[in-house]
């Protein structure tokens, strides 16, 4: 009579082998990763918040999602493009911009592969100065030390299309500063720069900590330029940011502005966006509780105004199913 001696290591194997065959197959986790904007800023909430969102419900769909803070719409398409990203918030005009091929996407040509996937809240182009800097009006930047926005911003791309139709160029300063969102606050404060611009929506951390943190007025956009602008380009709109929410600055002040867009391309998976927008829509009292600048979000607003791009077939999908598109 044979004896059969197996090793521990040969039972293990087996054993695990034997597992292996009998166990459910278990879904492989999918991660996705969205551009926001700088931490201090509402870009870097919404990614954050969809994210929330998202992941709420990763024990069902598998997908798990980030949002780091970057450089802001410009630096999100392109990383969108370089695949670095799979969605990223988005100024309108950036949007339009880049879908088209035209301004500073004009060398890389239009990108037809961007898809859009809902609007967000508006975000009108506010100017804060310090009290001792004789500055009233954006017409008053001349001769002043002005930080402008760092370069891949949402701010420093409105930024150039005002100093175009001002006929400006950045010697007109006396200081043209590029310091990011989180950096400018602290700037002014600390007298190192006259004024700043933030294209962002509201209320908003950065411009609470340079109104409390030094006596600065939010000062108008305005003016026959202005005025242009808003006749021209069908993403900008009028805006008046209201008095009473910083020190301050008790009367509204006008200006103009864009929306922030939430977009992804036509490469990444559309069961991925599916349950993205079924995410946010099915929480949709919940997300709106997670910022200020959500409270007044509408669904239909949200797919059909500020957007540029087709919708991406995921998100088309959903909005099918709820009967809000044909």
């Amino acid at each position: 009579m044979k004896r059969h001696v197996f090793s521990a290591a040969a039972v293990s194997g087996m054993l695990l082998g034997a597992a292996a065959f009998s166990a459910p197959a278990v879904a492989q986790d999918r991660f996705i990763t969205i551009g926001t904007g700088g931490q201090t800023g509402v870009y870097y909430v919404v990614g954050q918040s969809v994210c929330r969102m998202v992941n709420r419900g990763s024990d069902e769909h598998n997908i798990r999602c980030n949002a780091p803070s970057t450089g802001g719409s410009v630096a999100n398409v392109n990383g969108m493009k370089s695949g670095e990203l799979d969605m990223g918030v988005v100024q309108s005009d950036v949007q339009y911009r880049a879908y088209h091929g035209e301004a500073n996407f004009e060398d890389d040509g239009a990108w037809e592969g961007m898809r859009a996937v809902f609007t967000m809240h508006g975000e009108p182009l506010t100017v804060v100065a310090r009290a001792d800097s004789g500055i009233e009006h954006i017409s008053d930047f001349p001769g002043h030390r002005v930080n402008i926005g760092n370069p891949g911003s949402g701010q420093r791309n409105t930024m150039n299309v005002v100093m175009d139709a001002m006929g400006w160029d950045t010697d007109v300063f006396s200081l043209a500063s590029e310091l990011d969102a989180a950096e400018q606050a602290a700037a002014l404060s600390d007298n190192n720069i006259d004024a700043m611009v933030y294209v962002v929506g509201h209320p908003n951390g950065s411009i609470q900590e340079a109104t409390t943190t030094v006596d600065a007025r939010l000062v108008p956009v305005t003016g026959p330029e202005i005025d242009g602008l808003i006749e021209e380009f069908p993403y900008y709109t009028r805006a008046v940011i209201p008095g009473g929410m910083y020190r301050g600055n008790d009367e509204d002040v006008e200006t103009f502005g864009v929306a922030a867009t939430f977009v992804t391309h036509e490469d990444v998976d559309a069961d991925i966006v599916y349950e993205t927008v079924k995410a946010v829509f099915e929480n949709f009292d919940r997300f709106t509780r997670l910022h200020p600048a959500f409270e007044n979000l509408d669904e239909a607003s949200m797919i059909s105004e500020g957007l540029t791009a087709p919708l991406h077939e995921g998100a088309e999908r959903y909005y099918r199913e709820r009967g809000w598109i044909e």
